[in-house]
């Protein structure tokens, strides 16, 4: 056999005419050698079972040679941990935080350090999963529903979600709803002109692809707009965005008779003061959590809730999670009602939201744990009492405030010149929110305090040393009975018993213990690259620079963070080879949604040139597709499509042409994942892209698998228009449990003038002197999640252009190093030229149910024993497991789950040869929890030892599951999503 090299470098001796080499002046602490998991020893071993002799053996073999582009990334060498931390210090300097004043939904708050240091800096809980397998997610499902019922409580309606991506998505999401609702036969939506212009801003650009009238107008004129019998839902927001409580019980009634709902985006510390929204007749809640101690970060990530009566439940998007019960009669935790999601219902789904913000609702909702009611209360009327405060000293200073009926938020006309109050404001180093009328809007927050009261009544021109507590001793703080909240809230026990931080810091390790995150195992989930979330990379998100920023600042007080995008987008167009990159879109969804906006705004401006005669709406998608993808294209207003895959899991080329040539005149675009969602190669890649082209549509492609593409093909060179990337997969942006991600997309040059723009950042590069043709904003803020984009950047900083090839092979390498082990003992359903796959694969374990039995879930929840986390289950083809290491398991790891794998082979053998019977055996009754092994009966024919400890290397590390295997159907016939009662503390 020949000599089996890698690609890394390998010291030869020096000879005696050599000139001794100049020492390595370089930084030690390199990060390749850190992220990839198998060493050089390891890697010669995989590749030798494999019969290869080099990573770039296995590349030309895995790859087709025709896309391969054999060029070396445009990116800088990687920098060293230490020299990373370094450069991102430099750019953090560059931003200036002020204090914001501007309001608008996005607010200073203070995070609790014990939830800081043990939630948002553990990786327990930011390199977790969506808790699709619940038996090893019981904590971060608690803690979800924890959120769900303060909000459900705080809202006054009986369901809550498990979060949304922001207030802006929240509330198109919500116009969905009852669009859907009305059957969509009242095509018009009313939005009050009050309402956060962000919001409004995002929802137009839904409206438009769902057919949807949206009429912005005073909410006075809600009324002519429901006579009209056209309108299915109006949205009001309490408190306004200008700060004032207004009553819409009348309203509410007048929306009711018209056959439509009413919602309304709120304010969840307002509401532990002012009546909530379920009181006065809302259908529909929803609005923002950042201010429960998730700092702004330029705009995001932030938990978005979304609340609803229970005959909305199943039109809610995005996940709910429920109380069941598991085996044993337990109470176990779920996600519920898992049918409505686009994975299933794909063309009729009613929302494509994929991932949410887990990570940041958790932070929400242990916000809420450990303050409790009467904490929330008291800081709720703290800042009241501030603002009440401030609005005293305005009046004594001469200015005019016409609504007094207010929580947070001032609309001031000042006495004199409204540009100098904002320049004397900005001296002091405060951020006003200009309205552009005349008028300037203030809004306190938790980190407010009387020196900025203080610094504001001198800004506006009042006595720069007036005495604040005096002046609140003036202030009016009753709130009028008719708005005031008469209602208990967050009654139940896990809200009132953990407000000593040894209790709090106790109840979140209790929760963390409960779930297999990274830190324990790997995840070998498919199509979800589950790579290591490095702590270099996480440490600057709660740098102040970058944290405490509001997206609305100043763009020259965010100078680090414009330099950061700047060279992020330069970063994503070298990998991608297309030149325009959009950083708004804040999940993989949104990405997709956004480049299909872009196509068919490119289209429709083609139309109006006169190139096309009809409008092009037709996407052509895969069966195989991710669910999100004809979600996506219905909701920017396309018609999908299907074509058929072949018996090798590739797009069948001759149904392709036939639908192309079918639809030609209408054909817009063709959705396509590479490598495919089967885990191959498809060597005819670049001819499906010529024929889509041929007949006048455009290629998307979802960068879904993008970890196989990196710097040895790309998008652009395979012929794609479009492509988004998933941040939280391929660029190490931890899943948080089910978010955040970051979607951002990269288009070819004909497609920038129709990137996302944003009405309130005109300065956006896409929109400059196109703003006309740029699309809609897809996110409430400029740059989406902004904060986490400094991951995605110090990732592929600290990789450099040859780590991030590495980065790729070893990806391909263990997955082929994997299914070259596993396919004695399952089938692998597919696989390209010589039996090799791409990233990933699938096993078959369809045969098994027949043979013993045995169904996908039991093979799943018996990984659950030794270990593990189940590789994604029944997608894309039902019956199978999908597994993708990724490059940064070790050897060690991936060997240990080749060897449970093979071992469950096993016992499912035993169950074939009648050696076990198929009504009592470990997969059946699996996964087997510390509480039934210890238990004083056992009624198994098998043994305790093979339930809990089926290899011996369980005996020294042992992960055990927090349930018993949840009875999901239970779960589903019995709704029940909101955390037991106040009764609890009796006991």
């Amino acid at each position: 056999m020949p000599t089996v090299t890698t690609n890394q470098p390998i010291s030869k001796p020096m000879s005696d005419s050599q000139s001794p080499a100049a020492p390595d002046l370089d930084p030690t602490d390199t990060f390749l050698r850190r992220h990839i998991g198998p060493d050089a020893n390891d890697q010669r071993e995989m590749l030798r079972l494999l019969g290869l002799a080099s990573l770039d053996a296995l590349t030309d073999h895995a790859v087709p040679e025709a896309i391969q582009t054999r060029t070396a990334l445009p990116l800088p060498k990687g920098l060293g941990e230490h020299e990373l931390l370094d450069a991102l210090r430099t750019i953090a300097n560059r931003n200036e935080v002020f204090r914001s004043c501007i309001g608008m939904g996005y607010h200073g708050t203070v995070t609790p350090g014990v939830i800081l240091r043990n939630v948002l800096e553990d990786p327990r809980w930011y390199t977790q999963y969506t808790p699709y397998q619940a038996e090893i997610s019981q904590g971060r499902l608690e803690a979800l529903l924890n959120f769900q019922t303060m909000v459900a409580d705080l809202t006054g309606l009986p369901l809550a979600g498990a979060s949304l991506l922001d207030e802006a998505t929240a509330a198109a999401e919500a116009m969905g709803m009852c669009f859907t609702a009305a059957r969509q036969k009242k095509p018009a939506f009313f939005a009050s002109d009050d309402c956060h212009p962000q919001t409004i801003a995002v929802m137009r650009t839904r409206a438009a692809g769902l057919g949807i009238e949206l009429v912005v107008a005073p909410v006075a004129h809600a009324g002519d707009a429901l006579a009209t019998g056209t309108v299915c839902g109006v949205l009001v927001q309490y408190p306004s965005t200008d700060g004032r409580i207004e009553c819409y019980e009348t309203l509410a009634t007048q929306v009711h008779d018209a056959g439509a709902l009413l919602v309304c985006a709120t304010d969840l510390l307002a509401l532990t003061l002012i009546r909530p929204p379920g009181e006065w007749g809302a259908d529909i809640a929803i609005g923002s959590a950042q201010r429960f101690g998730v700092p702004m970060g330029l705009g995001g990530p932030h938990a978005a809730f979304i609340a609803c009566t229970d005959a909305h439940a199943r039109r809610m998007p995005g996940r709910i999670i429920g109380v069941s019960k598991d085996g044993q009669g337990n109470v176990a935790y779920r996600m519920a009602l898992q049918t409505r999601e686009q994975h299933i219902r794909r063309e009729k789904a009613t929302s494509n939201i994929c991932t949410a913000q887990a990570l940041l609702a958790i932070i929400a909702g242990f916000y809420g744990v450990y303050h409790g009611p009467e904490g929330l209360k008291a800081i709720a009327l703290r800042i009241r009492a501030l603002t009440q405060t401030l609005r005293a000293g305005l009046l004594s200073a001469g200015c005019e405030i016409a609504e007094d009926l207010v929580f947070d938020t001032l609309r001031v006309k000042p006495r004199g010149d409204v540009q100098e109050v904002l320049a004397a404001a900005r001296e002091k180093k405060i951020n006003l929110r200009d309205f552009g009328d005349g008028t300037v809007g203030v809004t306190l927050d938790e980190s407010s305090d009387r020196t900025l009261v203080a610094d504001l009544l001198a800004a506006f021109g009042g006595n720069a040393n007036e005495d604040i507590d005096a002046l609140a001793s003036n202030a009016r703080l009753e709130m009028p009975s008719v708005f005031a909240r008469s209602t208990p809230f967050m009654q139940h026990a896990v809200f009132n018993k953990y407000h000593s931080e040894t209790e709090m810091l106790r109840y979140i390790t209790e929760l963390a213990n409960k779930d297999l995150s990274l830190a324990h195992a790997m995840i070998p989930l498919g199509s979800c690259t589950m790579k290591l979330n490095a702590t270099t990379e996480m440490l600057p998100i709660t740098w102040p620079e970058f944290a405490n920023m509001h997206p609305f600042a100043p763009p020259e007080q965010w100078r680090g963070y414009g330099e950061l995008f700047k060279s992020l987008e330069s970063q994503i167009s070298a990998m991608t080879d297309l030149p325009a990159v959009s950083l708004q879109p804040n999940a993989g969804a949104q990405g997709e949604y956004a480049g299909l906006l872009a196509i068919h705004a490119f289209h429709k401006a083609n139309r109006a040139k006169g190139l096309d005669a009809e409008q092009r709406d037709v996407c052509l998608i895969p069966t195989s597709a991710h669910g999100t993808n004809p979600a996506s294209a219905i909701m920017a207003g396309m018609r999908v499509v299907p074509i058929v895959c072949d018996g090798k899991g590739n797009i069948d080329l001759d149904d392709l042409r036939a639908k192309a040539a079918q639809h030609a005149a209408k054909l817009g675009a063709i959705m396509i994942t590479y490598p495919s969602t089967h885990g191959v190669f498809e060597a005819d890649i670049k001819e499906m892209c010529a024929i889509v082209h041929e007949h006048g549509g455009q290629v998307y492609m979802d960068g879904a698998n993008m970890n196989a593409q990196v710097g040895l093909t790309s998008p652009g060179a395979i012929g794609a228009d479009v492509c988004h990337l998933n941040l939280h997969k391929t660029f190490c942006i931890p899943h948080g449990g089910g978010g955040p991600g970051v979607g951002p997309i990269a288009v070819a040059e004909h497609l920038a003038p129709y990137l996302p723009g944003h009405p309130l950042f005109p300065g956006m590069p896409c929109n400059g002197d196109q703003t006309k043709s740029a699309i809609g904003p897809v996110a409430a803020a400029p740059y989406g999640s902004a904060l986490i984009l400094t991951i995605s950047w110090a990732y592929i900083a600290m990789m450099g252009a040859d780590g991030l090839k590495d980065a790729t092979q070893v990806a391909i390498l263990n997955a082929n190093y994997m299914a070259r082990r596993l396919r004695d003992d399952f089938n692998i359903l597919y696989t390209g030229p010589g039996g090799l796959v791409a990233h990933e694969f699938i096993l078959d374990c369809r045969p098994f149910e027949k043979s013993a039995g045995v169904k996908i879930d039991d093979v799943a929840k018996r990984l659950m024993d030794y270990g593990f986390h189940g590789p994604t289950m029944s997608w894309p083809v039902p019956g199978t497991l999908m597994v993708e290491p990724t490059e940064s398991e070790s050897k060690a790891e991936i060997d240990r789950f080749c060897d449970a794998m093979i071992a469950i082979r096993v016992e499912i053998a035993a169950i074939e040869r009648g050696e076990m019977p198929k009504d009592d055996n470990p997969l059946m009754h699996s996964p087997h929890t510390m509480q039934m092994v210890g238990a004083d009966d056992w009624p198994h024919v098998y043994s305790r030892e093979t339930a809990a400890w089926p290899v011996p290397s369980l005996r020294q590390r042992k992960f055990w599951p927090a349930c018993a295997r949840v009875d999901n159907a239970y779960g589903d016939r019995n709704l029940f999503c909101t955390c037991p009662g106040m009764e609890e503390l009796a006991g």
